[in-house]
């Protein structure tokens, strides 16, 4: 039996390393079958059967691992190197860990929203260096005011994720293994290692492969 489901994303890399992006598992194949792997990290994570062979009666078997380093596409590459990712707030509130930069509690996405820390009445801008994630109450709260005039504080300071933080960042799910592999890619001061650190201790706790919900 093998230990993921087909629908777990594998995190495709060029030969240098560098993340490129998330396939599934029928662009996994596809570059197997064309040779295009140049080698393999992570562990297997599932096994793809296809047809039979006439002449020797075996049936072709890939087996698939959760990174894969292929020949880079250039414009890929050029993307990692100066790349601004779009803004959205599924994005947004992962680069927050769900929580509220105002209040610092933790909430569902339902109950969350985007604030704009500068709002458009006084300039600001819809960027991801002026919005945070705030809980309803406290969004309302600050309503049209910047955090100084509305007599609250930022628990953190807002950023703009890098390429290897934006690839994490749009998964929806992350093995530990992957989630590993991306933390060398980010920026020393990324706040995300100290979040990804704290829930890859959580995922050891409870055992077993590990995975991460985006």
């Amino acid at each position: 039996m093998q230990p993921y489901a087909v629908t777990q994303d594998v995190l495709r890399t060029d030969v240098a390393g560098m993340p490129l992006e998330w396939i599934d598992y029928r662009d996994a194949v596809r570059l197997y079958y064309m040779s295009r792997v140049a080698y393999v990290c992570g562990s297997p994570i599932y096994r793809v059967r296809g047809g039979w062979n006439a002449r020797t009666g075996l049936r072709s078997v890939v087996e698939v691992n959760s990174i894969i380093a292929t020949e880079g596409d250039p414009k890929l590459r050029e993307r990692g190197d100066a790349f601004t990712p779009p803004l959205n707030n599924r994005t947004l509130f992962k680069r927050d860990a769900n929580l509220c930069m105002y209040c610092a509690q933790q909430f569902p996405t339902r109950d969350l929203t985007r604030d704009h820390i500068t709002p458009f009445s006084q300039g600001g801008r819809d960027v991801w260096t002026n919005v945070v994630t705030a809980c309803r109450r406290c969004n309302n709260f600050k309503g049209g005011r910047t955090p100084e005039q509305a007599g609250i504080k930022l628990i953190a300071v807002p950023f703009t994720p890098t390429y290897a933080e934006y690839i994490y960042l749009k998964a929806r799910r992350v093995l530990a293994d992957q989630m590993e592999y991306l933390l060398t890619h980010f920026p020393r001061t990324s706040p995300l290692h100290a979040r990804l650190r704290t829930h890859l201790a959580r995922e050891a706790g409870v055992g077993g492969l590990g995975r991460a919900t985006a």
